[in-house]
């Protein structure tokens, strides 16, 4: 779904509302956990209204991406939270300002369900990482069996209602085919487990 020329203005007004809950409990120390060890020169992609820029501690450089203007502005309000430098860029996932080879780590938190081509995004992550630079990610995903089912017969109708956002992506499978080596993975329950957005996965990539 492609980004309205004054953004998702409505969705982004909301959207720290409506998360504050789990970000509290659930999201905030797994985005901590995540980011605050990463260095060097860190993309932060789809950086939304910037939560995980309170996390950032050892980075040399945080460059946030976020090409929707109405979370773009959220974003810069809040870029007095970051203890590193930031730059905050409308650049999207599928064309990274970044040269082959140039960056420490990509980190990817609930952005992927919202890219309309996470295969080039992705194989944009690839091509600036350096050698052994890091992939990090924390996503919702269409997870297993009968909830899998009815995620993706919901898929179409809450893209429409969730400013683009996809239930059916399988992020962990799409990291690995676009040729990165997995490290630890984590799958778990999102706040309700019954709810739309009900499995999540948390992982690094080399």
């Amino acid at each position: 779904m492609s980004v309205p020329s004054g953004g998702h203005r409505v969705f982004a007004a909301l959207y720290d509302r409506v998360l504050d809950p789990v970000e509290r409990r659930l999201l905030g120390p797994r985005r901590a956990a995540l980011v605050s060890g990463l260095t060097g020169r860190v993309l932060d992609v789809g950086a939304g209204t910037g939560a995980n820029l309170p996390h950032y501690r050892d980075a040399d450089e945080v460059i946030a991406l976020e090409p929707d203007p109405a979370m773009r502005r959220r974003l810069r309000d809040r870029a007095g939270s970051c203890a590193v430098p930031l730059t905050v860029s409308g650049a999207s996932a599928e064309a990274l300002p970044a040269a082959d080879g140039s960056v420490d780590a990509v980190v990817f938190t609930l952005v992927l369900c919202t890219v309309p081509d996470p295969a080039r995004a992705l194989a944009e992550a690839h091509r600036v990482l350096r050698p052994g630079g890091r992939l990090v990610a924390i996503e919702h995903v269409v997870g297993h069996g009968r909830p899998a089912t009815w995620r993706r017969r919901l898929a179409p109708l809450w893209e429409r209602m969730a400013a683009g956002c996809r239930l059916d992506r399988d992020t962990e499978a799409a990291v690995t085919a676009a040729g990165f080596v997995p490290g630890t993975v984590e799958r778990f329950p999102a706040t309700p487990s019954w709810g739309p957005i009900g499995a999540m996965v948390q992982l690094t990539a080399t």
